[in-house]
């Protein structure tokens, strides 16, 4: 593919590290006794390139789109959810929706291959609140009988991703999605792309039971055998991903270049970081993974990544819900490594019996 994609750098240098590292070690407590809270903290300051660091405007993005593998009966609901749930998000009523609310998150939903006209009936050029239309195709083909997409959608779908995130504010991306049939398209993404087995990968998405499970776990093989010759991250992408999960990586690229702090959410999330990982391993320097998720891929991608979630709570909703969730301990992480007091300012003895004195300004 011709896309120009970003290209990132190393971002953990020696001497912010040692900075940071030390700030926190002389705070007032135990050495590590914050433990995750003050990894995330040393991560986010390295992202951010600080030692006071400060989320600012953070952005929740629900990436849309529909799957023509749907068609196949591999989701326990009909491909019409897709663009009612976009409705309810942008109504306010998801569960993305209310903690978006709660946390302060600015929300937006995308449109990258819904099949459904969301601005039909208003004039021309007209927008509606909370939506932005980055259409790359109304929904991707079947996999099992051809490629998801073309090498020109599939590249249309990364540029929106990389265009849409230079046009957000502030320094923090939610990662959320919704589409019926992409937990499919985010199995045979995490097949292709590690080697693992199908039924390895393949979960019960919106609900399916075990029978029907096994069935989708077939569908998906047929699809995998069509596409066995596709083994460059981006090939793949195109013959069994998504719309939204392409517009997702090109996002996520865009961000990580940017040295925005990337929250990533579920099981559909993380196999956007999945490609763009294998295009620049450095984008987990810049992506904080929100938690575990109930669909049974989402362990293996973590594994393979080597990667560790910030929370265990058998979600499987989607939508970006568990990266609404995780995004007060960013919060909490970032405060303890700007206001909380050392030693030596508050007075009090380290572990020495000592209480230590600041170190001279440099002039």
């Amino acid at each position: 593919m011709n896309t120009s994609l970003p290209v990132l750098s190393d971002i953990a240098t020696p001497a912010l590290t040692t900075a940071l590292q030390d700030k926190l070690n002389n705070k007032t407590k135990p050495l590590g006794s914050l433990g995750r809270i003050e990894e995330l903290a040393l991560q986010i300051g390295q992202i951010l390139g600080t030692e006071a660091p400060v989320l600012d405007q953070p952005q929740m993005v629900v990436f849309a789109a529909d799957h023509g593998l749907a068609a196949r009966g591999v989701s326990a609901f009909p491909s019409d959810v897709t663009w009612q749930m976009v409705e309810n998000f942008l109504a306010g009523g998801a569960a993305v929706s209310v903690l978006a609310r709660q946390h302060g998150l600015a929300l937006t939903v995308v449109d990258c291959g819904v099949k459904h006209d969301f601005l039909a009936g208003l004039p021309a050029g007209s927008t509606r609140p909370g939506l932005q239309v980055r259409k790359a195709a109304s929904g991707t083909a079947d996999s099992s009988q051809g490629p998801a997409m073309t090498r020109t959608e599939c590249e249309a779908a990364l540029a929106h991703g990389m265009d849409l995130v230079r046009g957000l504010p502030g320094n923090a991306l939610l990662l959320g999605e919704m589409g019926i049939g992409n937990t499919s398209a985010a199995s045979l993404l995490l097949a292709k792309l590690t080697g693992l087995g199908i039924v390895q990968c393949t979960g019960a998405g919106t609900g399916l039971d075990a029978p029907a499970v096994k069935r989708k776990a077939a569908i998906l093989q047929e699809v995998l055998d069509r596409h066995a010759d596709q083994r460059e991250p981006l090939d793949v992408l195109a013959a069994v991903g998504g719309l939204e999960i392409a517009t997702m990586v090109g996002a996520v690229l865009q961000a990580a270049h940017e040295r925005r702090v990337v929250l990533v959410d579920g099981f559909i999330a993380t196999s956007a970081v999945l490609v763009a990982h294998a295009l620049q391993p450095l984008v987990l320097q810049r992506c904080v993974f929100a938690h575990r998720s109930g669909e049974r891929g989402h362990e293996f991608m973590l594994q393979h990544l080597g990667v560790c979630p910030l929370l265990d709570l058998g979600l499987r909703l989607g939508e970006g819900s568990g990266a609404a969730l995780a995004w007060p301990l960013l919060q909490s992480a970032c405060a303890v490594l700007r206001e909380m007091a050392s030693f030596a300012s508050a007075g009090v003895s380290d572990k020495s019996g000592e209480v230590p004195t600041e170190a001279p300004a440099q002039a």
